[in-house]
């Protein structure tokens, strides 16, 4: 664990995305605040985990949306992205994600800007993206549920932390 608190502090400084990996709980959100604590970004902290968003609500959570894009938005809302602002968001078992959903990802973190559900126009962001997943994204990428170009945006630095069973 020191060895990844010292990559951690590397690695807060910079503006690389940052992938976490490891089992399930061995601290990737205490890891990713820590990279956020440590960055000097002034805006806040964000976090999701996106396995727990409803499929068909995804897109407007990370996203946004404007009034009347569907049925129920009744008030148009900024989305995780812009609530993130100047800040990390970060995106907690990212490899549940849908093919459809990565690309728009992809598309936000290439382009430094989103596109609320119903707007016809894209929205400047400057956010910190974090990660974290305990799936094997490789194997996912080679079975053809996770985009590769994703894959290889997400993984500009990334560290392992160690299961808890092989801590002091």
């Amino acid at each position: 664990m020191d060895a990844v608190r010292v990559r951690l502090r590397e690695l807060a400084r910079g503006r690389l995305t940052v992938a976490l990996l490891g089992e399930t709980r061995t601290g990737k959100e205490l890891a990713a605040r820590t990279l956020h604590d440590e960055s000097g970004r002034e805006g806040p902290f964000v976090g999701v985990n996106c396995a727990a968003l409803p499929s068909d609500l995804v897109e407007s959570e990370l996203f946004g949306h404007a009034k009347g894009a569907f049925s129920s938005a009744d008030r148009a809302r900024k989305g995780l992205f812009r609530a993130a602002e100047k800040g990390t968001l970060f995106l907690d078992e990212i490899g549940d994600l849908s093919l459809d959903l990565q690309a728009k990802l992809l598309r936000a973190l290439e382009e430094g800007e989103v596109r609320p559900v119903g707007e016809d126009r894209a929205i400047a962001i400057d956010v910190r993206v974090v990660t974290a997943t305990h799936r094997d994204l490789g194997a996912m990428v080679s079975a053809g549920s996770f985009r590769a170009d994703l894959h290889s945006r997400l993984s500009g630095a990334s560290v392992r932390l160690p299961p808890v069973r092989e801590r002091r």
